[in-house]
């Protein structure tokens, strides 16, 4: 494993987690500006189908340069909050009725997707039912080209590390391919599975275990 691929969990709870932290509703779409850090998403990765998907490189800089390679422009200034702002729209009208919440987090989004209507208990494989929802996902993210997308699988405590971290990655990696399928570049993707380390609620609860098994898709700006 390269060293560059090592970054901390930390940064996943920071980033992601913070949506939980911020509002009691952690679906709500309410825009809040608390300029959080927007560093890169990161994990503990393994496998050469995680992490950073550009050929170039599989850190965050390569991502950056394959996208302006790719002509994609940077956004800056106000066009940031504007163009994330239209964005989180188009996603809210595609997404509702799901079960798939949209979160905003400063000019972040989040799409929290629950695994009970997302996979079949213990499998990695997308429920058919949820394909065109993803669909639906892929085309908003094909439109809003300037936004760059990580995506992050999440599970309860239930069964410990040994069975969580590869579902948790094996889920992403689903979640990621069908994003890829329907037209997504994969330049702009990150890919990660960081088992139970970031609830988003108790595990002492089933109520609460369901809620933490889930795959998160968090979407930024592309500022360059």
């Amino acid at each position: 494993m390269r060293p560059h691929s090592l970054i901390t969990v930390g940064a996943v709870a920071a980033l992601l987690g913070a949506t939980a932290c911020t509002t009691a509703d952690p679906y709500s779409s309410t825009p809040r500006r608390n300029n959080t850090a927007t560093g890169a998403i990161a994990g503990a990765l393994g496998g050469a189908v995680l992490g950073y998907l550009t050929n170039t490189s599989n850190g965050e800089q390569g991502r950056k340069n394959a996208l302006i390679g790719a002509g994609i422009g940077a956004l800056g200034g106000a066009a940031v909050g504007q163009y994330m702002d239209r964005q989180q729209r188009a996603l809210e009208a595609e997404l509702s009725g799901t079960g798939v919440g949209v979160a905003r987090q400063g000019d972040n989004l989040v799409l929290r997707m629950p695994s009970d209507v997302t996979f079949a208990t213990n499998q990695s494989s997308i429920d058919p039912r949820f394909d065109a929802t993803l669909a639906d996902v892929a085309g908003v993210l094909r439109q809003y080209d300037q936004s760059i997308v990580d995506v992050v699988g999440h599970t309860d405590s239930s069964g410990g590390d040994a069975i969580n971290q590869p579902l948790s990655e094996r889920r992403a990696v689903s979640v990621a391919d069908s994003l890829i399928r329907n037209g997504v570049q994969r330049e702009r993707l990150y890919v990660a599975g960081v088992s139970s380390r970031n609830p988003v609620a108790s595990n002492d609860t089933p109520a609460g275990r369901a809620q933490n098994r889930r795959v998160e898709i968090l979407i930024r700006p592309f500022t360059g």
